[in-house]
């Protein structure tokens, strides 16, 4: 296999009591055209999980709660892989261009995780309606609109 080279776009920070991803100087031209999203996906890396011993993290155990066998890596969300490499869907609460700045009410990396790159959510492109999962994961919400109601401390197993 051959290496991959990524530069980090930007960094995670926070502003006004918001999480926001700050765009390097050089790249801010690449913001133009996000206005009018309403979400955008965030490419970054797990810098925090970055470690010669991660990478070769392939078995998961049992880290859900009504898992029946254990679970390779890439059957979760863990951050703790081979490339920490993450994804997540923001809410776009503002996007200052020229700055370099947007703000998100949410976004679950650490202040200064590196961002790898931003994409606009298109939901004919980024939706399934109807998506299967396995019997052990069954259990959790099946939307983002819900998953504030599912009890979530109990269901790790760390």
């Amino acid at each position: 296999m051959s290496t991959i080279e990524l530069n980090p776009i930007g960094t995670v920070s926070e502003r006004d009591g918001l999480s926001a991803i700050e765009v390097a100087e050089a790249y801010r031209p690449g913001l133009r055209g996000l206005d009018g999203f309403s979400h955008l996906i965030i490419v970054w890396w797990a810098s925090g999980a970055d470690e010669p011993e991660y990478r070769m993290f392939l078995d998961a155990g049992m880290p859900y709660r009504k898992v029946e066998s254990p679970l390779g890596i890439f059957a979760t969300r863990s951050p703790v892989r081979p490339n920490p490499l993450c994804i997540s869907v923001v809410d776009v609460a503002g996007i200052d261009t020229e700055a370099g700045i947007i703000r998100t009410p949410y976004l679950d990396a650490e202040l200064g995780t590196p961002v790898i790159d931003i994409k606009p959510y298109t939901p004919s492109i980024d939706r399934v309606d109807a998506p299967a999962v396995p019997d052990w994961c069954a259990h959790w919400p099946r939307d983002v609109e819900t998953s504030g109601d599912f009890d979530w401390g109990d269901e790790f197993r760390f």
